[in-house]
Order: C-alpha cells, then structure tokens, then sequence
C-alpha cells in the first residue's frame, strides 16, 4: 500500500556536510543533498532573514533537499549566511543586513561550480533570501532565479534594471496573502522589470505553510529547472 508523503517524509540521496570560507575568511556551514542518479540540475538556497528564524533549514528549503533529489534528480544545496545557526551547524560571523553577505553568496556560488562541479545552476531566494539572489547573484554561470515571497526591502531599482537588461529567466512566486509584497502589490514594485515572470499564488501567505503549498512550490521549482520529472508524486 502506499503511503502519502508527509512533512517528515526524506527520500533516498547522497547527503552530507560541507564548508567553506567566504572572502573575508569566515567559514560557512551547509549541506548538499545529490541525487543517486543522474543530475538534472542544481539548486542553491538563499534563506529568510535569521532574525526572523530563517535559516538553512527553513521549511520548503529542508523539504526540498528532502525529496528533490529523489523525485527530480535536483540536487539541492543549502547554507547558513553569516551568523546563522540550525541543525548543522553556525556560520561564523555576524548578520549583516544582507550587506556583507554579498561575500557569503559569492563564496557559495565559487562553491558550487569550482568544488561541487556543478553544470546547470539555479539561485533559489526566499523573503530575504530573494534580495540576496537579486543583489548578489548575478554571476553569469547562474542559469536563472527563483523568487519566493519577494519583500523586495533591500534590492534597489537599479539591480532590477540590470536583471531587466539580462536575458536570464527570473521567476517570482507571490502570495495572495503575503503581508510583506502581494500580487497587486508586487506588479508595481516589479513595474521597472517587464521582463520578470510574476506568479501569483491564490491563498498561499509568506511562509508558504502546509503541505499543498510546499507541493505546489517544489513542482514549480521542478518545472523551472527538470520538467520532464513532472508531476511529482504525492506518494510513495
């Protein structure tokens, strides 16, 4: 009989630890969770503020490393930001602001094409996470963005500008009933950058809570970066 996939449910993958050390010598903690099989794509993960409790294992990101190895050949790698603690550990340093973590993104980003080897890279941003994707994430190695929850606070106009100019897909996933940045909301602020594909998600709030929500946000992930492994199974 099968069984539905639930909040715990961690389907099988190479996981472990790693580190590494930014441009200002701080050494970050994180995790990469890689498919047994082939690598359809990768996928970084750029956290919610840690003063609000984001971290690496931040709901959706943890879900993601959980199943999207398995179900999409995803290989999913998640970090700490400065100063953020969870299950694997703190990343040294203090939080900035999503100042000095330009220095985090960067490090990540040398990480994943020049240790982990990585062919196809995706950014993943979520509520802060998404300034830091914006801001910091526009190595031209990196195949597209993803935006969850944009509060877009901290990215200027002119980092939308360059995005606009870029030929790069960018994709915004937006709560109705996000209290930071919803729809109606966000095609203003996005006014600048016509070229952005703006989703707006009916019923969904910020933190994307509930398990029908992380279904319908791991399946556009999917979409954006394997979907020839769609639909993802709801059980196993």
């Amino acid at each position: 009989m099968n069984e539905l996939i639930r909040p715990s449910t961690v389907l099988p993958a190479k996981r472990h630890p790693f580190t590494f050390m930014t441009s200002d010598e701080l050494t970050l903690v994180g995790e990469v969770a890689t498919p047994l099989g082939e690598i359809t794509a990768s996928l970084l993960c750029l956290h919610p503020n840690p003063t609000g409790g984001g971290m690496m294992d931040s709901h959706i990101y943890k879900k993601a490393a959980n199943r999207l190895p398995a179900m999409a050949g995803i290989q999913v790698i998640r970090f700490n930001t400065r100063g953020t603690s969870s299950e694997a550990g703190t990343s040294e340093g203090a939080y900035d602001h999503g100042k000095g973590e330009v220095e985090d993104v960067t490090a990540a980003i040398n990480y994943c094409f020049d240790t982990l080897k990585v062919s196809t890279l995706w950014v993943v941003g979520w509520s802060f996470g998404t300034d830091l994707a914006l801001c910091y994430a526009q190595d031209p190695r990196v195949a597209g963005l993803i935006l969850l929850s944009p509060p877009m606070q901290r990215t200027p106009d002119s980092v939308l500008e360059f995005w606009q100019n870029d030929s790069r897909p960018v994709v915004a996933y937006v709560p109705e009933h996000d209290e930071y940045l919803n729809p109606e909301q966000a095609v203003e602020r996005f006014k600048i950058f016509p070229r952005l594909t703006l989703i707006p998600i009916l019923g969904a709030k910020h933190l994307w809570v509930g398990e029908p929500f992380v279904h319908l946000i791991l399946s556009e992930i999917t979409k954006q970066l394997a979907p020839q492994r769609l639909p993802l199974a709801t059980e196993i």
